[in-house]
């Protein structure tokens, strides 16, 4: 392999936003934001939506409509005739 082509492999705090779970993990990805564990500067990743929060994954739905788009849509084209 060469030398000084790879990116640095370090550990990671990621941050599920959704539920508040975190985990550390290696990774290549960075953060300006910091949080010290056993003495190591460690970057935290926030994500918006993880395996642990994902509907897919949990088995729950979510409220996605929220400011009625879907029944803007049928009053607008209303329904297959």
């Amino acid at each position: 392999m060469k030398a000084d082509i790879h990116p640095e492999y370090h550990d990671v705090i990621f941050h599920d936003s959704a539920t508040g779970n975190e985990w550390t993990t290696r990774s290549t990805v960075t953060s300006k934001e910091t949080r010290e564990i056993e003495g190591v500067e460690v970057p935290v990743v926030r994500l918006e939506i993880s395996a642990e929060s994902h509907p897919f994954w949990t088995g729950k739905t979510r409220e996605l409509d929220a400011d009625g788009k879907i029944d803007r849509f049928r009053k607008r084209y209303g329904t297959a005739k």
